[in-house]
Formats: structure tokens, sequence, C-alpha cells
């Protein structure tokens, strides 16, 4: 292993690649989340860091950095978190899945347009809630003016 201050590297053993791995303060800075953050999805099974350093520090690879970006975007759109690992191990099984059992691939792509349907949703909710937001504040607007205009006139 190769090791500067908050990064090593590594040879994965079943494919040969360089992996490069991150110490979490590093990964936190890139992904934009504090450490307390990143050790409580570890510890709630969202994330589990690829290594351990000599020292026992979690040391992260790029796939867990992506992983830890899906699931910074996923909290503020309400889903808990038992909906988050339900997804993730959907994201995980789709992703890992060689395709030679076409039940389990058509079972999988089923969830997946679950959560998919779902997203949709959320993003109809949210348009609504935009719309009459932007109606609101037309109307406010509108109610500013008037009103500038009567005391305006007052003024004369």
């Amino acid at each position: 292993m190769i090791e500067t201050r908050s990064t090593a590297a590594i040879v994965d053993r079943a494919w040969g690649w360089l992996l490069t791995l991150m110490q979490i303060g590093e990964v936190a800075n890139r992904v934009g989340l504090s450490l307390r953050t990143i050790r409580h999805y570890h510890e709630v099974g969202l994330v589990v860091p690829s290594e351990r350093s000599a020292g026992g520090f979690r040391l992260y690879t790029e796939a867990d950095v992506e992983r830890l970006a899906l699931i910074k975007t996923l909290k503020p759109l309400d889903f808990t978190l038992e909906q988050m690992r339900e997804l993730l191990a959907t994201v995980d099984a789709v992703r890992g899945d060689p395709g030679d059992d076409e039940e389990r691939t058509a079972a999988l792509l089923g969830r997946l347009a679950m959560f998919r349907a779902a997203a949709d949703g959320r993003i109809d909710a949210l348009r609504a809630q935009v719309h009459g937001l932007e109606t609101l504040s037309r109307e406010l607007k509108s109610l500013a003016a008037n009103s500038r205009r009567r005391t305006s006139g007052q003024n004369r």
C-alpha cells in the first residue's frame, strides 16, 4: 500500500486495478458532509468503508464517495433510512446483476421501476408546490405594487 497524508492506493486483488483510498476527512470535504454524518451512515449500514488502514482509520474508494453523494441527494427528499437502505440495496443488486437469471433481473428492474415511480411522484408534488409558491409570489408582488400606487397617489 502506498500512503500519503489522507489518501492511499492499493491494488485490487481480484481485478488488479489501482484503487485510490481516501480518509474520512477528504471524503467529507468532497461530498460536503460532516465526519459525524459519514460515521452515522456507516453505523446504520448505508455506507461501509471499503478498507481500514493499519491504524484502523476508515478508507473510502471513489465508489464509496459516489454512494455518499447519492445518500446526500436522498436525505432532503424525505427518504427514511429504511427507504434509503432498500434503494441502495436495489441499486447495488442491479449494478451487480450478471443478467443470467431473467426472473431475478426482471424482479430487480421491477423494484427499480417502483423507486423511479416514487421519485416521479415526488417530482410532480414538488412542481405543484413550486407552482403554488410562484402564484403566491405574484399575488404578493401585485399587492405590494398596488399598495405603493395608492400610497404615492395620496402623497400628491
